[in-house]
């Protein structure tokens, strides 16, 4: 599976809060303006997958704002993060099982 890459990425305000955006062109401003304030969009020097535009972001000039890097950061952590390994219990053994039952007959005596 191949990651969609953009040509286009930056930050924006959105309902107070301000956060990474990617688009493939500088078209896509006219579709933020309705929703979002202090829209910055840089075009970038290659395309992009969404971790590799984050990275980017940092460093740009928009990285020395502190909002601006905030949202930059909480970006960087959700695409570019070590991937968690879940790590599930040990099933139980058949002894264990089978200890487990007879600890229930006497008690149940």
């Amino acid at each position: 599976m191949t990651d969609k890459t953009f040509m286009v990425g930056g930050v924006s305000k959105t309902k107070g809060q301000y956060k990474v955006r990617f688009a493939g062109d500088m078209t896509r401003v006219k579709i933020l303006a309705k929703t979002d304030t202090d829209i910055n969009l840089v075009e970038l020097p290659r395309a992009m997958t969404k971790g590799e535009l984050v990275a980017h972001l940092k460093t740009t000039d928009l990285y020395k704002n502190p909002e601006f890097a905030a949202a930059i950061d909480a970006a960087d952590t959700k695409y570019n993060a070590a991937p968690t390994v879940k790590v599930k219990g040990a099933k139980p053994s058949m002894d264990a099982i089978k200890a487990r039952a007879s600890k229930k007959d006497t008690v149940d005596a």
